[in-house]
């Protein structure tokens, strides 16, 4: 038995699972950021003692969101909690639980999950894309996390849609697709998306399917615009690395079949003619529990 721990900017999950990545127990807890990562950590070293105890795991994986060191389990930062910087949270897990630690960031966490245990399962390479708050990348090759020369990570967030400096995170976020659907909403408010987003403040995005399926013109557009970004960026990863699979995570992929089928019909296009049809593209199978998996057998690696 392992644990896998998923330190989010929101969410705080503590698992117990065996390597396989089949989960048994869990512990979730909401992030309060006023007290930052102290907080968290206060969170993390009154619940793990008793799954330990309880679970008689032998080693822990951690997925944290944000840019980490693989090798030394130290934190580089967090973007959206205080408290992160430089902190070696691989060392401290290691004094207060005793077990070995292995940690990585949260996007390669989840691909590791969604590639060994999710929608990936059984193709090589994968890639996953997580499109939340921010977007991430992670590419498993197999079997394996691929990070290249260090501090590299697979940053599908920053690349570049443009020349004046418009990156993948700018336009296929949720906060970025929010802001869209406000901003159109407020030119046609006679459309059936601004009827069904009145008097949000964020989530607009998962409104989406419903004023499409309703037939809504201004619906449909901004779907297609942000499976184009998302195709377009996808297009230099499968260039660049071939995958047999693209999984599409985080809260952005909860629009569900509309946005996968957009982003699959969109992304040959953009592909030389010798890659058609281009990688499979499915829906992150794991769901909410591609970072605690993926920490499972992290820590199945952490035995050695």
């Amino acid at each position: 038995m392992f644990v896998g721990i998923e330190i989010g900017g929101t969410k705080l999950q503590l698992v117990a699972g065996d390597a396989d990545g089949v989960i048994t127990e869990r512990r979730r807890f909401n992030v309060d950021k006023e007290r930052g990562g102290e907080g968290i950590r206060e969170q993390i070293a009154e619940a793990l003692p008793e799954l330990i105890s309880t679970t008689k795991a032998t080693a822990i994986g951690v997925g944290f969101g944000g840019p980490v060191d693989c090798e030394t389990g130290h934190i580089c930062c967090s973007h959206q909690i205080e408290g992160w910087s430089e902190f070696p949270i691989g060392d401290w897990l290691k004094k207060l639980s005793g077990l070995p630690v292995k940690v990585d960031n949260d996007a390669n966490t989840a691909a590791f999950g969604e590639a060994l245990c999710g929608a990936g399962k059984g193709l090589n390479p994968v890639f996953y894309i997580t499109m939340g708050s921010g977007v991430g990348g992670g590419l498993v090759v197999d079997g394996s996390i691929y990070h290249g020369a260090k501090p590299g990570e697979a940053e599908i967030g920053h690349i570049r849609l443009d020349r004046t400096g418009v990156i993948v995170e700018d336009r296929c976020s949720g906060w970025a697709i929010d802001r869209r659907i406000r901003e159109a909403c407020a030119v046609s408010p006679e459309s059936k998306l601004a009827e069904l987003t009145k008097g949000m403040a964020r989530g607009e995005a998962m409104q989406l399917v419903s004023a499409i399926q309703a037939g809504d013109v201004l619906a449909k557009k901004i779907l297609l615009e942000t499976a184009q970004d998302l195709a377009f960026a996808l297009s230099h990863v499968t260039h660049l690395f071939h995958p047999e699979m693209i999984v599409l995570g985080g809260g952005v992929s909860l629009i569900g079949e509309a946005l996968r089928a957009e982003v699959s019909r969109a992304l040959p296009p953009f592909l030389m003619e010798a890659f058609h049809p281009g990688p499979q593209v499915k829906l992150a199978g794991l769901g909410e529990d591609a970072v605690p998996v993926g920490a499972l057998k992290l820590a199945a690696l952490a035995m050695g």
